[in-house]
């Protein structure tokens, strides 16, 4: 029993050696990202050594903007004992196709504001029942 006390890691072990914090953990585990193994008597959360590796891999997915809703699905298949490359491979491209779609839309964008912003010369200083007509001119 003393054996499998020391490959039990305490919360905040968890926290020194993966950098994520208490109230994060609380909220993966309460998400169903995470899972513990029990608790101590004293009702301290108990994880076996493995939970540094995923809390890694959840941190490197949000930071590639996998959604926790994506990598919990990410976590579904690989816990069901699957290999999870191929939907995390089709997660990835999505996102590529999501970033491509919002920058097109963030260049309309800024094309839009040098066209406002090319005229902004003759905008009278104190128009008269307009905030501002450059912006109110469809």
């Amino acid at each position: 029993m003393l054996t499998q006390d020391k490959e039990l890691l305490l919360i905040g072990q968890v926290t020194a050696l993966s950098g994520v914090s208490i109230r994060t953990i609380r909220y993966y585990e309460s998400q169903g990202l995470i899972h513990s193994s029990g608790r101590t008597e004293g009702g301290f959360r108990q994880f076996s050594s493995d939970i540094v590796t995923r809390l890694s891999f959840i941190k490197r997915a949000q930071n590639l903007g996998l959604s926790l809703q994506e990598i919990g699905e990410i976590l579904q298949i690989y816990d069901g004992g699957e290999s999870a490359c191929d939907e995390i491979q089709q997660k990835l491209k999505d996102k590529i196709s999501k970033i491509d779609r919002q920058i097109e839309q963030l260049l309309t964008l800024q094309d839009e504001l040098r066209g406002l912003l090319s005229g902004w010369d003759s905008v009278p200083t104190k128009p008269e029942d307009t905030i501002c007509p450059i912006i109110q001119q469809d």
